[in-house]
């Protein structure tokens, strides 16, 4: 689906369910300078249940390495594994654009339990 459609196709409501987000902690945050876009490699823990997973986020404009550790945020945890370049991405960290288009994390407002399932 592209970025500026108004609408996207409807799905069931089981399909939506299928679809697992959880919340975790990025524990580690590093540049990726092989990445065709820039991005950073991060660190995530999603708890005792999911455990330590890595993704590749295309967020260099709005954040940087120094803040992003420590901070919560919602991936998809289900989806198979991606090679990016060099790096195995395992999780889908989620975003949503800025008034530029740039990448926006999407965080709870205040700390949650790690594994937390939106819902």
């Amino acid at each position: 689906m592209d970025q500026t459609s108004s609408t996207a196709e409807q799905i069931a409501f089981g399909d939506f369910l299928k679809v697992d987000i959880r919340v975790g902690r990025i524990v580690a945050a590093e540049p990726f300078p092989q990445a065709r876009k820039p991005a950073f490699k991060l660190t995530i823990d999603f708890g005792l249940e999911i455990g330590i997973k890595r993704s590749s986020a295309q967020i260099t404009v709005n954040h940087t390495l120094d803040d992003l550790v420590g901070q919560q945020v919602l991936a998809v945890v289900n989806f198979p594994p991606r090679q990016i370049g060099p790096f195995m991405s395992e999780v889908l960290t989620l975003g949503v654009p800025d008034d530029k288009g740039e990448v926006m994390l999407i965080r709870p407002d205040r700390d949650v339990p790690l594994g937390g399932r939106l819902y």
